[in-house]
């Protein structure tokens, strides 16, 4: 069963290798966990999975091999360890209640009739009214949500009331995690923590425990050694494209705004419009009253700023190589020589892209900023933000 668990593991993606599997084999060798499938479950997925994002397919494959969770397209499977069974009712059950497990035939017979009573609820829906069916609510059908039987299988319903369901079918502790997923908040975090320096500078004001413990060996008396607290010195400089075309990429960016505050403590937004040029601004509200000179931002922070451009780059191609080009003003020098003093100022700037990487080459303008980038665009997905976090550390 477990070299089917890894066999089953490298079919969906997960790159776990046989140094790994051999580390979980010693593991419960040496009886770190008890016999449950929940310290099971967290002990191999400690071994074995190395990147969050292969959370989710570990859960899947997990439940499939140890839980009978079916797959997509298959019948209900059962293929869960007896003995495990056995301890877990043994653990959560009272003697009445095992004892009533029995008399209906034992966890096959259970499933078996699962399998009968949800086609009998498929034919007639009325079942669910009587509590005879797949009931939600119902506190003596065995199978359902929020009811109350020693031999339960729950099936639709995000946590249990009674604890009580020998087997919980459509139990996911993780949610889609993988690079092709929508972006949200927490999943953006992830791929941003990609970008880090940490580094210890400031007061001492954290105990140093193992200098500590040895200068006190040293010594021979309580040698007490403070440090400076781990800091991540990445400073970042974001510029936010902002009206047009990109009113239909707002919350994708508002994620990414939350999720950039949160994750870098050193870090300057602005906004622009289509392209950057002589000007930009902090507020969208007063955009006209309080614009910043564009050249004294640029001179404001120093080179090792970290410089990320958000933006779909869809405009006319003017808008990029001539003067006049800008659709709201008249700006004296083109938008391209602006990119280029970006460019030459920071030593590294990449290009966030929400339009699908697909449609990149059916837009002109599009080609034309990712060249003054030098190629450095990405697309606003898991992938691509892992790609430019990666791009920016270098």
């Amino acid at each position: 069963m477990f070299m089917r668990f890894f066999t089953e593991l490298r079919q969906a993606k997960v790159p776990v290798t046989l140094k790994e599997y051999l580390a979980l084999m010693e593991g419960l060798d040496k009886q770190v966990i008890d016999r449950s499938v929940d310290e099971f479950y967290y002990l191999s997925r400690a071994a074995l999975v190395k990147d969050e994002k292969n959370i989710d397919k570990f859960d899947q494959v997990f439940s499939h091999v140890f839980k009978g969770l079916e797959r997509m397209g298959e019948d209900v499977a059962v293929d869960i360890p007896a003995e495990w069974l056995k301890r877990l009712s043994d653990q959560f059950l009272t003697e009445e209640e095992k004892a009533q497990i029995e008399a209906m035939g034992g966890f096959e017979a259970l499933m078996e009739a699962l399998a009968k009573r949800a086609k009998e609820q498929a034919e007639e829906e009325s079942d669910e009214k009587e509590g005879k069916g797949r009931g939600q609510g119902g506190n003596n059908s065995p199978f359902g949500a929020n009811g109350y039987h020693p031999e339960g299988v729950r099936i639709g319903q995000d946590k249990g009331r009674h604890g009580k369901a020998i087997k919980v079918w459509d139990k996911r502790e993780y949610k889609n995690l993988d690079d092709q997923v929508e972006l949200g908040t927490r999943n953006i975090k992830v791929a941003l923590r990609r970008l880090r320096k940490w580094v210890r500078d400031g007061s001492p004001d954290e105990l140093d425990m193992g200098g500590t413990i040895k200068g006190t060996a040293e010594k021979g008396y309580l040698d007490i050694q403070m440090r400076p607290e781990r800091r991540n010195k990445i400073s970042v400089l974001i510029f936010f494209d902002i009206g047009g075309s990109m009113d239909s990429h707002i919350k994708v960016c508002e994620e990414l705004f939350s999720a950039a505050r949160s994750e870098f403590k050193n870090m300057e937004f602005y906004y622009f419009h289509n392209c950057l040029y002589e000007s930009v601004w902090k507020d969208n509200r007063r955009r006209h009253a309080e614009k910043l000179n564009t050249w004294d931002i640029l001179h404001k922070f120093p080179h090792d700023y970290k410089v990320i451009f958000v933006g779909d780059a869809t405009m006319s191609p003017y808008e990029v190589t001539y003067p006049g080009g800008s659709v709201e003003h008249w700006n004296e020098e083109a938008g391209a020589i602006w990119m280029d003093r970006v460019s030459t100022i920071f030593e590294s700037m990449i290009w966030l892209n929400p339009t699908a990487e697909r449609h990149w080459d059916y837009t002109p303008s599009i080609g034309l900023i990712k060249q003054l980038v030098g190629e450095r665009m990405y697309p606003l997905t898991l992938q691509g933000l892992e790609k430019a976090m990666k791009e920016l550390a270098r």
